[in-house]
């Protein structure tokens, strides 16, 4: 099939590098014929698009990037999706594709005008409840008329994209479910496939682990063997919850208090650590390190338990956090909250860890009453449910699946 796939993220930017690039990879290697348009800023651009254009003109993939405008949001934003419509008629005047696949609500703008005026199929990859998140991350509030306005564009243009699109992905059982729900759409036919933010479960696996490494790590870091390190992946930012993660950790030092607590993220190590000292949790109780992503493994696999609290909010129905995949791929029992995503799904079902109901003393006492139950968790088993639910190959079988399916259909 010939896709054109629109992407407001740069192919330049890390999440295009690890959550667009390799299932595009993939669908090109089974035959689809895919042209990738998007948006790259001006610096990332300049450092890595000769690195980005070799490798995807490796795998067939025609891309087509347009500058990403720097200016205050809501124009920057204007004249980005000016450029990339722009490019996307010229292309789908030279390309003829059959398809769009639009990656998130920006993109999605465009790919809806590009079926009613070329009669393309359209394919909507929310990949989230992307207005909520503006409200629910205090980016927009209702309560400024200008958000409100936004905000209200969006949810109706969100209602436009699911009846129009031939197929949407959500990233979560859970959006589904809820999309499924909402009562605009009863009756309505509505075609969604679950397709979760997936891994690179071959990095990820504790088979590319050196214990040679590990013991240089743990030197660096000052771990010794019988000390109990829980670790914490990725940014600290809108959603995730350093404060109550280290009231989690306190507790735990209570019970265990030779645990330290690894945080592997590029955000500054004095940010933590000021949050840390705020809750009375000694510095040397704290490893604050930042990694190439090739290095995340290692540094991942010198950790007991991995821990993350993410803000239970309603958008967060639709998030699938790559850390989950990443974290399960190395065999490393999970503790997050309840009503992310399908991580109650998930984590029940594959005995992977387990889940915080509420931020509450009480309810971390009884959670690390648990951890003794988690450490003895069957790593083999976590790993073999991360390939189940997050392999890179299996998602881009789900991706060919839809793609088939639409060109079957245009056939008829």
């Amino acid at each position: 099939m010939k896709v054109l796939y629109i992407s407001y993220d740069g192919m330049t930017d890390p999440l295009g590098q690890s959550q667009v690039i390799p299932y595009l990879q993939g669908l090109s290697a089974k035959g689809h014929e895919i042209t990738l348009l998007s948006c790259e800023k001006k610096g990332r651009f300049a450092a890595h698009s000769g690195m980005i254009s070799k490798l995807l003109s490796a795998s067939n993939i025609s891309w087509h990037p347009v500058p990403y405008s720097s200016l205050p949001s809501v124009l920057s934003k204007q004249l980005n999706l000016f450029a990339m419509e722009k490019k996307a008629k010229q292309l789908c005047e030279t390309q003829k594709p059959e398809a769009v696949h639009c990656r998130s609500y920006m993109a999605a703008l465009i790919g809806l005008k590009l079926k009613l005026k070329y009669g393309i199929k359209f394919i909507f990859d929310m990949r989230g409840f992307w207005a909520d998140e503006r409200i629910d991350g205090n980016i927009w509030s209702l309560s400024n008329p200008l958000h409100k306005r936004i905000y209200a564009y969006f949810k109706k243009k969100e209602l436009s994209f699911l009846l129009n699109a031939d197929h949407t992905i959500s990233l979560t059982e859970n959006a589904k479910k809820e999309i499924l729900s909402w009562p605009q759409l009863k009756g309505k036919q509505v075609p969604i496939e679950v397709i979760p933010c997936c891994a690179d479960l071959g990095l990820f696996s504790a088979k590319t682990i050196d214990p040679a490494k590990q013991d240089s790590l743990r030197l660096s870091f000052g771990i010794s063997e019988d000390e109990l390190v829980i670790s914490y992946l990725g940014s600290i930012g809108t959603w995730y919850m350093l404060g109550e993660m280290l009231d989690f950790f306190k507790c735990l030092l209570a019970k265990r208090p030779d645990a330290k607590f690894l945080f592997i993220t590029p955000d500054a190590k004095e940010l933590i650590l000021e949050g840390a000292g705020k809750k009375g949790i000694a510095a040397k109780k704290i490893i604050v390190v930042s990694a190439q992503r090739a290095e995340v493994p290692a540094y991942l696999s010198l950790s007991a338990i991995s821990l993350y609290f993410i803000r239970p909010l309603y958008s967060k129905k639709a998030s699938s956090p790559t850390k989950t995949a990443e974290i399960m791929g190395l065999g490393i029992p999970l503790i997050t909250n309840a009503g992310i995503g399908d991580s109650d799904l998930i984590l029940g079902e594959a005995q992977a860890g387990t889940l915080i109901n509420e931020f509450s003393k009480a309810e971390y006492e009884r959670v690390i009453e648990q951890i003794d139950v988690l450490l003895k968790l069957d790593k083999t088993k976590i790993a073999q449910a991360s390939e189940k639910y997050f392999s890179l190959q299996k998602g881009v079988e789900k991706y060919a699946a839809v793609y088939e399916k639409l060109a079957h259909n245009s056939m008829k």
